[in-house]
């Protein structure tokens, strides 16, 4: 895919076309790189280089999250520096240990029952599911907030760094158009306090189109009609 790609802007860079120039030397850098067996990952990939990912689609420049599979006296190990020795090839990557088969049993359980069994065990309070939904969403970049109503709450799923105009139109196009102003408040102070009190205590914030979304915030989106 990168061959073609750089044999598709060579003959435009030769003739002196500066933009086919800068691609050139990108993908020869990339072809190099997977000539090497290694990675485009591994790459420090520019805003420019990344532009050109997108419509590459290369299965080597995608985040790469492992998941370990442990018996029960490993799963108890959180002890990162030991398993990246244990395992080199997991680098710098994100990874999650998780003991299918303890699992498989917890999930057949109470709540109640599966949280006395991971304390006894001495395994991660949270379930491996969660932990590898957790892992999964840091690797990629994104964060969830909410909308609550009157007679459903909801999860929507952004990438981080999103604006709240942005986020807004994750739920109608022209919610981002119309946008206000948002009302927020963490996501934990709605459940526990819910929405009057926070308002009360000063728990809920006004934010303009500036702002930027953080994980866990619940929004009430401010649109012109």
């Amino acid at each position: 895919t990168v061959k073609k790609r750089l044999d598709t802007v060579a003959g435009r860079a030769k003739s002196g076309d500066k933009n086919a120039q800068v691609d050139a030397a990108v993908f020869t850098e990339w072809e190099q790189q997977l000539n090497a067996g290694k990675p485009i990952r591994a790459l420090t990939i520019t805003d420019h280089g990344q532009s050109l990912l997108k419509d590459l689609h290369l299965l080597t420049a995608k985040p790469m999250l492992y998941v370990l599979n442990a018996d029960e006296a490993s799963a108890q190990s959180v002890d990162e520096t030991m398993w990246r020795q244990r395992y080199p090839f997991l680098g710098t990557a994100p990874f999650v240990v998780i003991s299918a088969k303890i699992e498989a049993e917890l999930s057949e359980m109470s709540d109640a029952d599966a949280t006395a069994m991971r304390v006894e065990l001495g395994l991660p309070a949270r379930s491996g599911l969660d932990r590898l939904i957790r892992a999964a969403y840091d690797t990629l970049g994104l964060l969830t907030y909410f909308t609550s109503g009157p007679t459903e709450s909801r999860a929507w799923t952004v990438t981080r760094g999103t604006k709240a105009p942005q986020a807004a139109g994750v739920i109608h196009t022209d919610f981002e158009k119309g946008f206000i102003r948002a009302e927020v408040i963490d996501q934990k102070d709605f459940v526990e306090l819910g929405e009057p009190k926070c308002k009360e205590l000063g728990r809920m914030r006004l934010e303009g189109k500036e702002y930027v979304m953080r994980d866990g915030d619940t929004v009430f989106f401010h649109v012109n009609p």
